[in-house]
């Protein structure tokens, strides 16, 4: 809070409460250079620096390892192995016991950390970890997940199969029917801010550990695993990320693991941060998938029956990957009812990186999916894809169960679509671009308008749950800690408005500090767009008791009814009589009312049986639709996205600003996903798309020439979610789906709209070369 700030207590309304734009509460440090990350924090006197030594074999048995020239290296002060890991030499989010701290006896990825380097500069380790000598004994591997099935590899954790119907029955009576398959890419999270740790011992088996995480309690007890120590020995602090994406919510846990095992054997501050090469070898990604279907379908391209299998590269070890692919099947429906259903996931063992959560969870893969079917549908009835989606829209009774058996009851993407379809003039331009490319021999163009439906809250039921820490100090300053982290997406604005609401003062005088396990415990990860939902109720709850201790301090103390006793912006009304809040808050201090309270919060209705594949996994839906347009290089297969509009459902928003950049970065993150970046592994295994030279996310350049991005004012949460809001981080990043299809829509004219390209994910220049050549070595 501003010393000089001095909040107006004739105000009608508070300055930054609920469902006002209001600048992230960083952002200008961020622009500045004054946000403090921890590569930017004071190191403590004696800090020494780690950093990993890596495999080069994708499989193989370790037969020797010598580290004498490591250890004899200048500056060199420890050297850890995987023996040298005082508790449990394991940090599987699954429990599973199949990811080492640095890998005993066998490497299953090349790159995989086998052994640690802890020296005076991060120079000096960096140079020391080049010296091993180890010796290997190579054994069979697979990296690509089609590769993996045909090696009969082992799935990584129990496959989950979602049904309704008789599917077979359904496909043997459909009047038309059709087979496929598609390969969907991964993605690297391409953080700002790599993965990095600090640890700094204290006495007995106590440690504080700095770390870029988005699951500080997950830290809490991996650490505490790796330590042999009870997790309250164990204190984990993050004030903010350089960005997370779902990267840092599992794979943060070796990197603070090791700071810490050094710190303590060392009895010194231990940092660890890899730089981006070894960060993107080292780190997991977006599982790519392999889809396989099977759809029944009648004459109007209404969807009959749907069976799918979705198989996933997983890497060597679970991680989240058992989750991940539940969610690619939660979402293989996206907004369309199939009468008859299978789904079935394939989490596929492979010797690469364990993949693991990243914005949108499973669900884009499995989205994606359920738009080809709907593509290939529209292009063999020679019909536009919009109009094959709109019949397949989840409607009324009978038409709205999900393959899961969760009723869908707040269904707004017929209302979300016409006013996009309208609001965009979507017929006109494709009719228009039609005609462009019955005249442009080199040039084509295309334009599609797909939806979306995302399911909000954590399929792990137990992490549907928040606490909070809020003080209210003498002057009338409040102090807010909460369980979710910050990582550039504006949550701890969010719940700091939430309580600057409830309360009603201004937002200044709210001071939100950094997320500290000693504070809120058992924190659950800052993920699956849950945080402000979760954090911002918990921070509401604690605030509620804390208002309500002094409702009944006022109506004791000035003998009024408890209904009289107003908070109204940055003043209490008591009865007749009107103080300012630090004058009321001052007050209840001498009458020893206890202004601090821990709040907490547990998402209501949701329940998942994962064994008979039933129940309600999502308190609600998030919906929205993009349409693209663009311009393909028929000769190089080149292509520029031209326009895109989107309108997006965020409910009542909490704050118009912070969601719109919310949607407007997820739609170019997903763009890059399926337009550019690819990941590549060569012969050996090795990741050779480890760097910004050999790996393209979407430039400034690549954005949309014309960019319209609208929220659904109209929409409000039927549910009771926080001021009527909803989630808005992982739902747009499927919206550019549409620029895929627009591209498909282009190349397809090179057939004269006769044969649907089935572009794989990412569409790269190379592909839709190859696939404009296909169709014109068939046209």
């Amino acid at each position: 809070m501003n010393k000089s700030f001095k909040p107006d207590v004739n105000a009608e309304t508070v300055d930054g409460g609920a469902h006002v734009a209001r600048p992230h509460d960083s952002a200008i440090k961020h622009v500045t250079g004054k946000a403090i990350y921890i590569d930017d924090m004071a190191e403590p006197a004696g800090t020494l620096h780690a950093y990993l030594g890596l495999s080069t074999r994708a499989h193989a048995r370790i037969t020797s390892m010598d580290l004498a020239r490591v250890r004899a290296a200048p500056g060199v002060k420890l050297v850890l192995t995987g023996g040298d890991v005082p508790g449990i030499n394991d940090i599987s989010p699954a429990g599973l016991n199949d990811e080492p701290v640095l890998a005993e006896g066998e490497v299953k990825f090349y790159g995989q950390p086998v052994f640690c380097v802890v020296a005076e500069t991060r120079h000096l380790a960096r140079k020391a970890a080049q010296l091993a000598q180890i010796e290997y004994e190579d054994l069979p591997y697979a990296t690509d997940v089609v590769a993996a099935i045909e090696a009969g590899h082992d799935h990584v954790c129990t496959p989950l199969t979602l049904k309704r119907g008789d599917v077979d029955a359904g496909l043997a009576r459909a009047p038309n029917r059709l087979k496929g398959e598609m390969r969907v890419g991964g993605q690297d999270h391409f953080y700002l801010e790599g993965h990095i740790s600090m640890a700094i011992p204290g006495e007995d088996d106590e440690v504080t550990v700095w770390a870029s995480t988005q699951h500080p309690s997950e830290i809490q007890h991996m650490v505490g695993h790796a330590l042999g120590v009870p997790s309250h020995s164990v204190n984990v602090q993050v004030r903010r990320m350089g960005g997370g994406f779902g990267g840092k919510e599992t794979q943060g846990n070796q990197f603070a693991a090791l700071a810490a095992i050094a710190a303590k054997k060392l009895n010194v501050p231990v940092k660890i941060r890899p730089d981006r090469d070894d960060d993107m070898s080292i780190t997991g990604k977006r599982h790519d998938f392999h889809i396989d279907y099977d759809v029944g379908y009648d004459d109007d391209g209404r969807i009959l029956a749907f069976d799918g299998t979705f198989a996933a590269r997983c890497g060597f070890s679970a991680d989240l990957s058992g989750p991940v692919t539940d969610r690619a099947l939660f979402h293989a429906d996206n907004c369309y009812y199939y009468e008859d259903v299978r789904l079935a996931s394939r989490p596929m063992m492979t010797n690469t990186v364990s993949n693991t959560a990243f914005r949108g969870f499973g669900g884009p893969q499995g989205l994606i999916g359920a738009e080809r079917v709907i593509e290939e549908i529209a292009y063999k009835l020679g019909r536009d894809p919009l109009d094959i989606r709109k019949i397949n829209f989840y409607g009324g009774e009978g038409r709205n169960l999900t393959p899961y058996h969760q009723t869908v009851e707040d269904n707004i993407i017929g209302r979300i679509v016409e006013e996009l379809e309208e609001s965009s003039d979507y017929q006109a331009r494709r009719k228009a671009i039609v005609a462009f490319n019955e005249n442009s021999p080199v040039i084509r163009k295309g334009i599609a308008l797909t939806p979306v439906k995302f399911g909000i809250s954590f399929t792990a039921t137990w992490y549907n749950q928040a606490g909070a820490l809020v003080h209210v100090y003498r002057d009338g300053s409040l102090h807010l800690n909460h369980g979710g982290t910050e990582m550039g997406q504006g949550l701890n604005t969010k719940v700091a408005q939430a309580l600057a609401e409830e309360f009603q003062v201004d937002f200044a005088m709210i001071k939100i500090t950094a997320t500290n396990t000693g504070k809120v415990p058992n924190t659950s990860a800052t993920a699956a767009s849950s945080g402000t939902d979760l954090n911002a109720m918990a921070a509401v709850n604690a605030a509620r008791q804390i208002k309500e201790r002094l409702v009944d301090f006022a109506s004791e103390k000035y003998s009024v009814p408890k209904e009289t006793i107003v908070f109204e912006p940055n003043r209490v009304r008591v009865g007749n009589q009107v103080f300012s809040f630090a004058e009321f808050i001052d007050q209840a201090y001498m009458a020893r009312v206890q202004l601090s309270a821990a709040g907490f919060y547990k998402t209501p209705k949701i329940h998942w049986d994962r064994a008979t594949g039933k129940g309600r996994p999502f308190y609600y839906y998030a919906y929205g639709a993009a349409v693209s347009e663009v311009s393909v290089d028929t000769l190089t297969g080149e292509y520029q996205v031209d326009r895109a509009d989107i309108l997006h459902d965020v409910g009542k928003s909490l704050n118009p600003a912070i969601d719109k950049g919310q949607v407007e970065g997820a739609f170019i993150q997903g763009m890059g996903w399926l337009t550019t970046e690819e990941l590549w592994w060569d012969d050996k295994g090795m990741l050779r798309t480890h760097a910004p030279s050999t790996y393209k996310i979407p430039l400034a350049s690549d954005r949309p020439r014309i960019f319209n991005v609208k929220l659904a004012d109209w929409s409000e949460n039927r549910e009771m979610t926080i001021r009527r809001s909803k989630a808005v981080g992982e739902p747009p990043f499927m919206l550019p789906v549409s620029v895929l299809e627009a591209i498909s829509m282009a190349v397809a004219s090179i057939g004269d709209y006769r044969t649907c390209p089935c572009l794989d994910a990412p569409a790269t220049p190379e592909r839709v070369l190859m696939a404009v050549e296909r169709l014109k070595a068939g046209a």
